[in-house]
């Protein structure tokens, strides 16, 4: 007597083999994308099952849990740093994570129709548009209006470390994440009001291109 054998799609296999989500997270969001950064730092990338699946589930609506104003720099994805996937977190990235009319459009969107409780400012180690302002002149283009953005925080860098500093962007990077997160504040009405109900919560974060390590810098 012949064996008949079934043939199983690959696809399904993988997607009975693997959990749909991360299993036992934390309510918090922020410790929950502060895992997820201790997980991508170990190389340890959580498993959610196959992103056919997940797309799916998240076609018809979001609820992304936390928002990203990020820097546009290729080497900082916010979904890969906090392992997370798709329709997890409302990104927005410019380059030196700064905010403008439009960034500030973004981000009240993601708060007030989305219900995000969550907004990270995330600066990186060695960001060329911080880079930049530091070195100061005239900027080619448009790029002159990042670095006019940013050039409050190396002033504020300078006259933090004075003399002692051998090398301002680092100092500057983490000046121009508290200065983005005070301005969200300020000039953001509808964040603000958000942030006093006790809907929302702004922090501020550096990115370590080295290590892979998140830590924060204003809360």
């Amino acid at each position: 007597m012949e064996r008949e054998w079934l043939v199983v799609p690959l696809f399904l296999v993988a997607a009975c083999a693997a959990p749909a989500r991360v299993a036992k997270e934390p309510a918090d969001p922020l410790a929950r994308l502060m895992e997820g950064n201790a997980r991508f730092v170990a190389g340890a990338a959580a498993s959610r099952g196959p992103l056919p699946a997940r797309r799916a589930e998240i076609a018809a609506t979001q609820h992304p849990f936390a928002m990203v104003l990020g820097c546009a720099d290729s080497r900082v994805g916010p979904e890969q740093l906090f392992d997370r996937t798709l329709g997890d977190l409302f990104v927005v990235r410019v380059a030196g994570n700064v905010a403008d009319d439009a960034v500030m459009g973004s981000l009240e969107y993601g708060a007030e129709h989305l219900h995000v409780p969550l907004l990270v400012v995330l600066g990186h180690e060695r960001c060329g548009a911080v880079s930049a302002a530091v070195e100061g002149g005239e900027a080619p283009g448009h790029v002159a209006a990042l670095v006019h953005a940013i050039a409050p925080a190396v002033a504020a860098a300078r006259k933090e470390a004075g003399a002692r500093a051998d090398d301002l962007v680092d100092p500057s990077v983490r000046a121009n994440v508290r200065l983005v997160v005070a301005q969200l504040r300020k000039e953001s009405h509808l964040l603000a009001e958000l942030e006093r109900a006790g809907k929302l919560k702004i922090v501020g974060a550096r990115y370590d291109l080295d290590t892979g390590e998140v830590t924060l810098v204003e809360q």
